[in-house]
């Protein structure tokens, strides 16, 4: 196991390397570049000349890339545009992220294997339908939209949540860590936590809608797979609990496709959280490459970029470790 672990650390580190170059080079191919970002207007020959030079964007591109990788293996991502570091503004916006991304995870997780099992149990009649119509709908309807939806019905008609952002106007909390549910717990703001619940309930949904939409379809076609094995049937035969069954016999054995995807979903919900943040202004790490690709603004892009890289990569390799619990073949090879 320990090989496996350090082999994969080793490919989860060249992945990252091969990725900052391409990244490297494809930001530097966007039109206009920052150059023309900052200067605006004011652009002249001489003083885009002048400002290239102070940037180094004059060197060649392998120059600035070696430049760009010793100043990340100290851990200095450069500064943005407004001038702080790279790093202090993720530190300011990744806990916003992280609070949605693990709500909708939970969301998508705790509502779609549950779905999607008793979908197969009663595959063919008209739950099974529904839940398979609803998926659909689920994977078709963009975030950003269903986040206007939800939005416009239950914001606005209803006032069952608020429109939009992390906290009420004028409410006096506590934030010592940046996520604001932890933060009441911690600090016994209790309506501080009830507050920051209340506005996390919508986004959560509108970012994890597609999760468990694939998490539902996934975890009934593995379920439907399994139910007609022959192990599961001479279980029933031999009169096993129907909790028994359903636990160490279908379940765990329809688990390690389900858990692949949930390891893809993860990886990509910052995508989603780009367009569910800009809908309800919630200022995460999404805002932030957002407003970096409106501004050209290399650092802050390099940046999230390799996050996003970083995360996608550490949960594949922690849903490959998960297989040899899930399933005890994978540990025998």
């Amino acid at each position: 196991m320990l090989r496996v672990i350090v082999r994969r650390l080793l490919q989860m580190a060249l992945t990252l390397i091969a990725l900052s170059a391409l990244m490297f080079v494809w930001l530097r191919q966007l039109p206009g570049g920052p150059i023309e970002a900052m200067l605006g207007e004011r652009a002249t020959p001489e003083k885009r000349k002048l400002l290239e030079q102070a940037l180094g964007y004059d060197q060649p591109l392998w120059i600035q890339y070696g430049r760009y990788l010793k100043l990340i293996a100290t851990g200095n991502f450069g500064a943005s545009r407004v001038g702080d570091p790279v790093l202090s503004e993720i530190g300011r916006a990744l806990p916003a992220t992280i609070e949605l991304s693990v709500v909708a995870l939970i969301f998508a997780v705790g509502l779609g294997i549950p779905l999607g099992y008793v979908a197969a149990r009663y595959a063919g009649r008209l739950l099974d339908s529904t839940v398979i119509i609803g998926t659909l709908v689920g994977v078709a309807v963009p975030v950003f939209f269903l986040g206007y939806v939800l939005k416009l019905g239950l914001t606005q008609k209803l006032h069952w949540f608020p429109p939009s952002g992390r906290q009420s106007i004028g409410l006096d909390a506590t934030h010592p860590t940046g996520f604001f549910v932890l933060d009441g717990l911690l600090t016994r703001e209790w309506d501080a936590t009830g507050d920051a619940l209340h506005h996390l309930i919508l986004p959560a949904i509108t970012l994890g809608t597609i999760p468990l939409a694939v998490i539902v379809r996934i975890t009934r076609g593995s379920v439907l797979d399994v139910l007609n094995e022959d192990y599961v049937r001479t279980a029933e035969a031999k009169g096993l609990r129907d909790q028994t069954i359903r636990t160490r016999h279908i379940l765990r054995n329809a688990l390690l496709p389900v858990v692949t995807t949930i390891g893809l979903q993860t990886g990509t919900l910052l995508g989603g959280a780009v367009l569910t943040e800009a809908v309800f202004n919630w200022g995460g790490i999404g805002s932030l490459l957002y407003e970096g690709l409106s501004q050209r603004d290399y650092p802050r892009l390099q940046a999230v970029i390799l996050l996003a890289a970083f995360v996608f990569v550490l949960v594949n390799l922690l849903v490959d470790l998960s297989y040899a619990i899930i399933d005890p073949r994978v540990r025998v090879r």
